[in-house]
């Protein structure tokens, strides 16, 4: 069952560390599957606190995304996306 990764980004603290964050992601895919659904494309919150940013990741399972997230690779990336901004990220099944 497809699992999806949804990152939603508050506010912008750090233009610079988020560019590092964002040259560091590509790599961390490899040996990964997983399909870019959405990425800091338009958006208006219809609901809740405003949110400043979005990206939408498909991944085969619930296990695969965590592995992802996990990985060495991607948590040597996400602690420039820590000092970039405020963000809210979750994992959720697919139907």
């Amino acid at each position: 069952m497809a699992a999806y990764i949804v990152f939603m980004r508050d506010r912008m603290r750090d233009p610079a560390e988020f560019e590092t964050y964002m040259g560091k992601v590509p790599a961390t895919f490899a040996g990964h599957t997983v399909k870019p659904l959405a990425i800091y494309g338009k958006i208006e919150t219809l609901e809740g606190p405003p949110i400043e940013g979005a990206v939408v990741a498909e991944f085969p399972s619930y296990a695969e995304a965590l592995a992802w997230y996990r990985s060495t690779a991607y948590q040597e990336a996400v602690r420039h996306r820590f000092k970039a901004g405020d963000y809210r990220v979750f994992i959720t099944e697919g139907l």
